[in-house]
């Protein structure tokens, strides 16, 4: 228990830590927010209405403050660019899409990686465990977004399986916005699949070296049995580790993803955002992707910690 708090304190720090330089970068950014928002025929009277309005006039403290105490109240504040639309709802609308998209790449990752890991263990220096390797070593290499124009060329424009760039919204169809997320999550799922797949086949072959191993087959257990209920269940513990951090990765890669594909989820938001210099929405994303990562990695820690006792 003193573990897990522990984790919890370190992780509300490190957030903490995150907003701090957020708000500290973007305040000494050059530009001028009442500008954007009033545009560049503003007079200067019009400007310092705005900033005052805006509580640009006080200290960068007791900005900072107000800040973050908005922000932990959900009180997100409004959009520069978005017609002054509020963050909070912005984000809300979009949160949906983007965690889905999340989800289904981490269920095709754990479908992809796991057979995949068993099966060339279990084809050890066959043509099968070759394959697996070669292309697990191709697919680490290829970028996200290359594959993902790759999958629209091939199954979008050359095969017509899916037609680029028309998206269902989840109210309206929910198989149809699953079947929308389909390539765009194998976009994100393969690489990180390939990770896993590195690292998980290298436990397994690791785990199949032990003593216990031996000693299981000893007693007449077949290579199923020993690979299916002691060495998976024994490499899958440093495997919490990675799947911590291929999560993160997940939710973080669905960025780029988004605007290859052109589906509306916070990533092609944040993009947006950037083009347009919205300050404050810029701002709320990159720290709630900085909870994503913090969030993915804390609980890998404390999953470890759980199942296997050895750790103390």
């Amino acid at each position: 228990m003193n573990f897990i708090l522990r984790r919890i304190v370190i992780a509300l720090i490190t957030l903490l830590l995150v907003s701090v330089f957020t708000f500290l970068a973007f305040s000494v950014i050059r530009g001028d927010p009442a500008s954007l928002v009033l545009g560049i025929e503003a007079g200067e009277e019009q400007l310092a209405a705005m900033r005052e309005e805006m509580g640009l006039n006080k200290s960068l403290p007791e900005r900072y403050t107000a800040w973050i105490k908005n922000f932990i109240s959900g009180d997100l504040g409004n959009s520069l660019r978005f017609r002054g639309e509020a963050i909070s709802d912005m984000i809300r609308s979009r949160l949906p899409v983007t965690f889905s998209l999340a989800l289904l790449s981490l269920l095709f990752v754990l479908l992809i990686a796991v057979p995949a890991s068993l099966f060339s263990v279990r084809r050890e220096g066959g043509l099968v465990d070759r394959l697996i390797n070669t292309l697990t070593a191709v697919n680490i290499s290829v970028p996200g977004f290359f594959l993902g124009v790759l999958l629209i060329w091939v199954f979008g424009v050359s095969f017509r399986f899916f037609s680029p760039g028309i998206y269902v919204d989840y109210r309206e169809n929910f198989g149809g916005f699953l079947a929308c997320l389909f390539f765009p999550a194998l976009a994100i799922a393969i690489p990180n699949a390939a990770v896993l797949v590195k690292f998980l086949r290298s436990s397994l072959f690791r785990e199949m070296r032990s003593d216990y191993v031996r000693t299981a087959r000893s007693k007449g257990a077949g290579t199923r049995r020993v690979l299916y209920h002691h060495a998976l269940r024994n490499a899958l513990v440093p495997s919490i580790t990675v799947l911590g951090m291929i999560i993160a990765e997940v939710f973080s890669g669905s960025i780029v993803i988004e605007q290859v594909f052109t589906i509306p989820g916070t990533g092609r938001l944040l993009i947006a955002s950037i083009a347009s210099r919205d300050y404050p929405l810029i701002q709320t994303l990159v720290v709630y992707i900085a909870f994503i990562v913090v969030l993915a990695n804390t609980l890998a820690d404390i999953a470890i910690r759980i199942v296997d006792p050895r750790i103390k």
